[in-house]
């Protein structure tokens, strides 16, 4: 699985007439990859709830999204796993197939959700228009091939 997570002031996502929108928290992008296994869906959501990049009084990143009881924003993302090594267009043969990328997705927002926190979703598979004011900017890359 990658992630790409954005810390934001707001953010929104608006899909086939309806718009989720939050406040201060993050914006995670999720990608799931043909290779991956059901445990990363844990790893991924405990990593990102536990990510410590928010300030604290003296600016220094001290404090997560669980800490400050922030919200989130989760959007499905499967171009994180496009490759563009070779030629000009993205190869997408190491994305999940749209089943089993979709079961993980829909375990991993349900993981999410049981933190408490206010977690606000796209839709999978559906055309999204993402609206995000990156605070900081802080964008930070995660991947459970590197656990």
């Amino acid at each position: 699985m990658k992630a790409v997570v954005q810390r934001v002031k707001k953010a929104s996502v608006s899909y086939e007439s309806k718009k989720e929108k939050i406040g201060y928290g993050l914006v995670v992008f999720i990608g799931i990859g043909k290779n991956d296994i059901e445990d990363n869906i844990e790893w991924l959501a405990k990593k990102i709830l536990n990510l410590r990049i928010f300030p604290d009084a003296n600016n220094k990143f001290n404090f997560s999204v669980s800490d400050i009881k922030g919200e989130i924003l989760i959007v499905s993302q499967f171009t994180l796993y496009g490759d563009c090594n070779k030629g000009r267009r993205p190869d997408f043969t190491f994305s999940a197939e749209p089943e089993k990328a979709n079961m993980f997705y829909e375990k991993f927002v349900e993981m999410m959700t049981k933190s408490g926190l206010t977690v606000k979703t796209g839709k999978f598979a559906a055309d999204m228009l993402v609206e995000i004011h990156n605070d900081g900017p802080v964008t930070i890359l995660l991947t459970t091939d590197d656990r």
